[in-house]
C-alpha cells in the first residue's frame, strides 16, 4: 500500500487552492504543494492578501502555510517529489459552493473519487481515499469509475441548475398572475419528495460552474447522437438568459421605456454572497444590457475589485466596439453609487444590502427612485420604502402599481421576443 506523504496540486485556483489547503489542515503529517505558472497568483497565495476571498480559508492557510502547505512555480520538481497528483482536482470531482467552500471540504455531503478498473486504478483509488479519511467518514467517500465519477459531477450540477432556472420560469408566472414565487416555492418545497434547496428565484445563476457543466452535458449528449437530451439541458441555459434580458427589460420598462443617459446604480457584481468571484455574473450581463440602451452605471461590490470589474466588462462578447466605454463608474461606497441615481439594482444577495440606511439614499435620488431588487433580500423592508417613497419592483412578485407615465415613443433595443446576442455554445 502506498503511503502518501507529499501531495502536488497543479493549479492554485478556485478549486486547488482552497481544496488542498484544507486537505494540509487536516493532515499535518503531509506535506502539500500547490503549483502553478501563474507567478502573482502563487505570489498572491503566500502574501497576506490571499487571491481569492472565501470565508475561513484565510485561517486554513495561515494555519499551515510555510509548515506543510506551500505554494510554488517550481512545477516540475512538485511533481517530482509527490506520492499523489492533483491536475486541478480532476480525477476527483469536487462539489464545492463558493462562499462555503471551507465548510463543504470540513464536512462534505461525499468525496467522490473516480480511476481506472485496473490493479494500478483501484491502488491509486485507495491511496486518496486514505488521505480523505482523516476526517472523512468512509461511509461518505464513494468510489466509481472515471465515466461515472465524470458525469456525477456533470449531473449534479445540471440538476442544481435545472431547479434554478425551473423556480426563475414560474417568477415570470407569478409576477403575472400576483402570486408571490417565494410563498410558492416555500409550498412546493414543502413537500419532502422535492425539498426546499435551490428554490430561490432570482436574476439567473452565476459561477464558473453551472453553465459549463450543463453545456458540457450538451455536447456530450450531441457528439452522442443524443439530440432529445442535449435540447433539453439546453433549455435550462435559455431560460437563464431569458430571466436575465426578462430582469432587464423591466427595468428599461419601468424607467419610462428609456434609461439612455440615466445614472443607475448597481450594488452587486460577484455572481453571489461570500465571494468575489465574477465568472458568468449575471451583474456582468444586466450591466451589458443596460449599457446596450446608453445607461450610466455605478457599480459597487464589497469585494471585487475595480479592475476586475472592468476587465468583465470590456470583453468583446459584452462590450463590442468600445461603445461602453464612459458608462462605467466603479465606487468604493454604496451612498455614492446611489447619489443622483434614477434607480437602485441590487444583483448580488450581500448581506450588507438589508442594512443600508435607505432613508438617506432616497433622499439622495432623483424622483422617482426605484429599486430592483433581483435577489429578494429587501421583502422585509417593503413597507418602510414605501413610506419613503421608493417604487419597487422584485423578481417573482407585484408590490405595487407603477407610477402612470405617457411613453416617450423610443423602443429599447433590447426585447424578450429576441434571442441572446450570443448565444452560449457547447
Amino acid at each position: 500500500m502506498v503511503q502518501i506523504k507529499r501531495i502536488c496540486c497543479i493549479g492554485a485556483g478556485y478549486v486547488g487552492g482552497p481544496t488542498c489547503s484544507v486537505i494540509a489542515s487536516m493532515c499535518p503529517e503531509v506535506t502539500v504543494t500547490v503549483v502553478d505558472v501563474n507567478e502573482s497568483r502563487i505570489k498572491a497565495w503566500n502574501s497576506d492578501t490571499l487571491p481569492i476571498y472565501e470565508p475561513g480559508l484565510n485561517e486554513v492557510v495561515l494555519s499551515c502555510r510555510g509548515k506543510n502547505l506551500f505554494f510554488s512555480t517550481d512545477i516540475d520538481s512538485a511533481i517530482k517529489e509527490a506520492d499523489l497528483v492533483f491536475i486541478s482536482v480532476l480525477s476527483n470531482p469536487e462539489f464545492l459552493a463558493e462562499g462555503t467552500a471551507v465548510k463543504d471540504l470540513k464536512e462534505p455531503d461525499r468525496v467522490l473519487i473516480g480511476g481506472d478498473e485496473t490493479p494500478e486504478g483501484q491502488k491509486a483509488i485507495q491511496a486518496l481515499c486514505e488521505v480523505y479519511e482523516h476526517w472523512v467518514p468512509k461511509s461518505r467517500i464513494i468510489t466509481t469509475n472515471t465515466w461515472s465519477s465524470e458525469l456525477s459531477k456533470l449531473a449534479a450540477n445540471a440538476f442544481l441548475a435545472q431547479r434554478i432556472s425551473s423556480i426563475n420560469s414560474i417568477s415570470a408566472l407569478c409576477e403575472s398572475t400576483g402570486a408571490d414565487v417565494e410563498e410558492v416555492a416555500r409550498a412546493i418545497g414543502m413537500d419532502q419528495r422535492i425539498g426546499s434547496k435551490f428554490l430561490k428565484a432570482s436574476v439567473g445563476f452565476g459561477g464558473s460552474c453551472f453553465q459549463k457543466d450543463v453545456l458540457n452535458l450538451v455536447y456530450l449528449c450531441e457528439a452522442l447522437n443524443l439530440p432529445e437530451v442535449a435540447s433539453y439541458w439546453q433549455q435550462v441555459i435559455d431560460m437563464n438568459e431569458y430571466q436575465r434580458r426578462r430582469f432587464a427589460c423591466r427595468i428599461i420598462d419601468c424607467l419610462f421605456n428609456t434609461v439612455t443617459g440615466k445614472k443607475i446604480a448597481l450594488l452587486g457584481f460577484s455572481f453571489k454572497k461570500d465571494t468575489g468571484d465574477t465568472r458568468e455574473s449575471s451583474s456582468i450581463y444586466i450591466s451589458k444590457y443596460l449599457m446596450d440602451e446608453g445607461a450610466k452605471l455605478h457599480i459597487y461590490d464589497p469585494k471585487v475589485l475595480k479592475e476586475q470589474i472592468m476587465q468583465d466588462l470590456s470583453q468583446p462578447s459584452i462590450s463590442g466596439d468600445n461603445s461602453h466605454r464612459g458608462l462605467v463608474t466603479v465606487t468604493t461606497d454604496p451612498y455614492e453609487a446611489c447619489k443622483s441615481a434614477h434607480a437602485l439594482v441590487i444583483c448580488t444577495e450581500w448581506d450588507m444590502f438589508k442594512d443600508l440606511d435607505y432613508e438617506k439614499i432616497y433622499h439622495q435620488m432623483l424622483k422617482p427612485a426605484f429599486i430592483f431588487d433581483g435577489r429578494r433580500v429587501l421583502d422585509h423592508l417593503h413597507p418602510h420604502l414605501q413610506n419613503l417613497g421608493f417604487q419597487i419592483e422584485t423578481i417573482g412578485k407585484k408590490v405595487m402599481t407603477r407610477l402612470p407615465f405617457t411613453p416617450s415613443g423610443g423602443v429599447p433595443r433590447i426585447t424578450l421576443n429576441e434571442p441572446p446576442n450570443k448565444k452560449p455554445k457547447a
